[in-house]
């Protein structure tokens, strides 16, 4: 599933392809990934003749205000992606929604598993309380204090607690899993039984693992040789110690960590 890293790498996509264009056609391929309420002919009546000018993203979702009072919402689910390109009647393959711009180019959304959401709102930030989203995991306003204040209140699993939208919003499964990892943290572990030197390195891990994540355009190939998301399987060997990679559930997910470098004690 697209976690921060990737639609930070959407929104890098969009800034440097479809902003300040005009839009002169929506077409809606699959009508369910459309937000509830919204219909194909609301999104294109709304849509055209105005500019996409800036982009947001907060936790997992991209937010792209336009030169209305409106902004587009884009949430990938499990497999969306964008595409932009010269436009032709051979839309790419599962192609959920396709904006069309008045230069000949337009951008794809593309979703194989169908399980996005793209929606219109007037408010962004009432949206993102809607959503029950907390702050996002780079916002500048969450310092390491804040950040301790936080995992202090709940008194639940590490890995359960990165992952909790409504907390700390961007981290999923996968790299929750490479925070823990790069921090030396049973996925486990109590927040409430974290030292102070140990919530100080999961927050530097935190930012470390996003911000080089993004840097890799969020592939996992190119990530270092000391991270383990390149190799995240059971019986993979640890690029820390050369033991055993293994699965744990976690959160009702199948989490992977080391349990040499990863002491649940």
């Amino acid at each position: 599933m697209p976690e921060l890293p990737d639609v930070q790498v959407f929104k890098q996509y969009l800034d440097a392809t479809a902003l300040h264009q005009t839009v002169d056609k929506v077409e809606v391929m699959v009508p369910r990934l459309l937000q509830k309420g919204l219909s194909a002919r609301s999104l294109q009546y709304r849509l055209k003749g105005r500019r996409f000018e800036q982009t947001r993203r907060h936790g997992k979702y991209l937010l792209t205000a336009t030169d209305g009072a409106e902004s587009l919402v884009l949430h990938f689910g499990m497999t969306g992606r964008l595409q932009y390109g010269k436009f032709n009647s051979d839309t790419p393959d599962y192609t959920g929604v396709l904006f069309r711009f008045d230069n000949g180019y337009a951008l794809d959304y593309i979703n194989v598993r169908k399980l996005g959401t793209v929606g219109l709102v007037e408010n962004a930030e009432q949206f993102l309380r809607d959503e029950d989203l907390g702050i996002d995991a780079l916002d500048a306003a969450l310092d390491t204090a804040h950040f301790a204040e936080l995992a202090r209140a709940h008194n639940k699993s590490v890995k359960c607690w990165l992952m909790d939208q409504s907390l700390i919003a961007g981290i999923g499964n996968i790299y929750s899993d490479e925070i823990l990892f790069q921090a030396r943290l049973h996925p486990k572990r109590s927040t409430a039984d974290l030292s102070d030197a140990e919530l100080s390195k999961l927050y530097r891990k935190m930012h470390e693992v996003l911000d080089t994540a993004i840097s890799a355009k969020a592939d996992p190939e190119q990530l270092p040789s000391s991270y383990l998301l390149p190799r995240r399987e059971k019986g993979q060997r640890c690029p820390e110690c050369g033991g055993k990679i293994e699965p744990i559930s976690a959160c009702g997910r199948t989490a992977y960590y080391c349990p040499e470098c990863q002491r649940e004690n």
